[in-house]
């Protein structure tokens, strides 16, 4: 290319380049590869604190916030990036690979909260508080707190971290669901102690042996609810 001006060189490189680079292959595994870099092998969840399990939550659950991701109701720039070409049935493919994979959990991290903050996260998660018109976590996300069928996800087996950010998503509204937001709803009236003491109790669960996701109840939250959160 000598002789040749810069621009017509860089043109022709690039052409060069496109007639022999291979084609990506647009497969199953080649669109889980981004998910398994932050979420961890087989989406396990990453040590970091910040980017949650994936294995095993409900599939219905995992397609809403992939949805949420490119529809702006969830902000972070690498998802809506990942997803943003993405047509909804790979989305819906990606989320039923995740939700069918059964893997253990590992044990929950040492809580460093104290006595006191434990027993009110434990009181708000099993049994809310009426005075505030907070309902207990289990209304929602099962007696177990392994999530219910079709669309609500465990809340055990969670870094503290992760609960506490996404709760104060909720509550600044930074993340949202359809109205109405009952999860937004939530998470306003939880702000404070409550929120942190909530995050601490939860995250301090050991996930049960081959706890899954239950049929939702009959007598669910008092709180109307529109996509799952």
């Amino acid at each position: 290319m000598r002789g040749m001006k810069p621009w017509l060189a860089a043109a022709a490189l690039l052409i060069h380049l496109g007639a022999t680079a291979q084609p990506v292959p647009d497969t199953l595994a080649q669109r889980l590869a981004p998910c398994t870099q932050c979420h961890g092998e087989q989406g396990r969840a990453a040590p970091d604190g910040y980017h949650p399990r994936l294995a095993g939550k409900p599939a219905g659950y995992l397609y809403n916030q992939l949805l949420n991701f490119q529809d702006g109701r969830r902000h972070y720039g690498p998802m809506v990036q990942v997803l943003a070409l993405l047509p909804p049935q790979h989305l819906r493919q990606m989320a039923e690979h995740f939700a069918a994979l059964e893997l253990p959990y590992p044990p929950p991290a040492r809580s460093q909260a104290n006595a006191a903050t434990l027993l009110r996260g434990q009181e708000l998660a099993l049994r809310g508080d009426a005075a505030r018109r907070l309902p207990a976590c289990t209304a929602c996300h099962g007696a177990q707190l392994m999530g219910t069928l079709p669309a609500t996800p465990s809340l055990l087996g969670l870094p503290q971290d992760y609960l506490v950010a996404q709760l104060g998503a909720w509550a600044n509204g930074q993340r949202k669901a359809h109205a109405p937001d009952c999860m937004a709803e939530v998470a306003e009236r939880l702000q404070g102690p409550d929120l942190a003491a909530v995050a601490a109790w939860l995250a301090a669960q050991p996930v049960p042996q081959r706890a899954k996701a239950e049929p939702r109840p009959v007598a669910a939250s008092p709180l109307r609810c529109g996509s799952a959160p």
